[in-house]
């Protein structure tokens, strides 16, 4: 009887120990990916919901423009003297000068 219950223990132990093992990788990744990346998303919602008329911007398609009106889901943004366009909240930018010096950094 107690030769059967060693194996049992045994394999109890092994259980434990791959448990414990999976809920420390899960840990790591809502570390170390999910957790960054929301906070990156928040900070980019706070950034789009501060934007106010005449602060310049960078489109998603890469069009700098100057705010000209504010409405509900889209910003109308000037591009030239005369020409305005109409875009998605969603698809804007920091302002052209975070863009610029961005983008300078990344060909550093």
């Amino acid at each position: 009887m107690l030769q059967q219950l060693i194996p049992l223990q045994a394999q109890a132990g092994g259980g434990i120990s791959g448990i414990v093992m999976i809920v420390v990788l899960i840990a790591i990744f809502y570390f170390m990916m999910i957790r960054p990346q929301q906070k990156k998303q928040k900070e980019i919602r706070k950034f789009r919901e501060g934007l106010q008329k005449g602060d310049s911007i960078i489109t998603a398609g890469g069009i700098y423009g100057k705010i000209k009106e504010i409405k509900e889901n889209v910003f109308i943004i000037s591009i030239a003297d005369g020409v305005s366009i109409k875009i998605d909240k969603g698809s804007v930018y920091p302002s052209a000068a975070d863009a610029a010096a961005d983008t300078e950094s990344k060909k550093a």
